[in-house]
């Protein structure tokens, strides 16, 4: 089939090779003309057969919603869009009613895999009508693994985004979980070589994973991490996560505090700390620590 793709960043690009490794057309357009392959989106809305899809993978809010506002201008009746950047679920549902208006269809589609997709294809996960799903399928079926797994259709609009969201939130407490550990083992002079416990963790305990493969490999590079500065950003989805699940009282005390983690990991000096440090000699003189 013939498929539009709006973004040619690190997932853009990739997911444009392997779409068309799996035999399919591909009309790419970026804001850097070194790796568009055309130079508008009124271009790449001409080179396409009607009726036509169009996949956008740009960052999520105002990026997003300004794609989606010209292809509605461009596109016609019958055409589809996907979004497939990180945009929040709720945006998904008033980009599907703004398309709707003019007869184009909207698909939402979470996508998992960052620079290791190309060649072990993308978790994909997906929300939208089953007829505009279906006019999508073989695009899904050529980014996702091999198998029979990888690929969901998890719902109506918006359920591919929130089920992408919850999965970062999962990636968030179990990063989290293998930073403590890790930090715990570097701490203690009993435990010699932590990076070589951490290999040995990767075949027949219950918690082998692609993160800790992962982690072996950051270890490999680094074995103490001693090049790296304690500080990790969040993407939002995190936030998004927690909020839902105040929204729907569900308690994920792993998860926010995972979030609240990195939080701290930007404070160079921790106003709570000081807090903390002030009370602990109020009531018990204990010693405090003078800039």
């Amino acid at each position: 089939m013939e498929l539009g793709l709006v973004g040619l960043g690190k997932m853009g690009g990739n997911m444009r090779e392997r779409i068309r490794r799996a035999g399919h057309t591909v009309v790419g357009y970026d804001r850097n003309p070194d790796v568009a392959d055309v130079h508008s989106l009124e271009e790449l809305v001409g080179k396409l057969s009607a009726p036509r899809v169009v996949w956008v993978m740009v960052p999520a809010g105002e990026p997003t919603q300004s794609t989606v506002d010209q292809l509605a201008e461009l596109l016609e009746p019958g055409d589809v869009v996907v979004d497939g950047g990180n945009s929040r679920w709720t945006d998904d549902e008033k980009h599907a009613g703004e398309l709707a208006a003019k007869g184009i269809g909207f698909v939402d589609c979470g996508v998992s895999g960052g620079v290791w997709g190309l060649e072990i294809g993308y978790a994909l996960m997906y929300g939208g009508d089953a007829e505009h799903v279906a006019r999508v399928q073989p695009v899904f079926d050529a980014l996702k693994p091999e198998g029979d797994f990888g690929s969901v259709h998890a719902g109506k609009v918006g359920a591919g985004h929130f089920a992408k969201m919850v999965h970062n939130g999962i990636e968030y407490a179990m990063m989290q979980a293998y930073a403590e550990g890790w930090e715990l083992l570097e701490k203690v002079d009993s435990v010699t070589d932590v990076r070589e416990v951490f290999r040995s963790w990767q075949e027949g305990t219950v918690i082998r994973s692609w993160l800790l493969d992962l982690a072996v490999n950051a270890l490999d590079e680094d074995e103490h991490l001693d090049d790296l500065r304690g500080y990790a950003q969040d993407s939002g989805e995190g936030r998004w996560t927690v909020e839902a699940a105040i929204d729907n009282a569900v308690p994920l005390p792993a998860i926010t505090a995972s979030l609240f983690a990195r939080f701290a990991s930007r404070q160079e000096d921790s106003p709570q700390m000081k807090m903390i440090a002030a009370l602990r000699n109020q009531f018990g003189g204990h010693a405090v620590e003078k800039k």
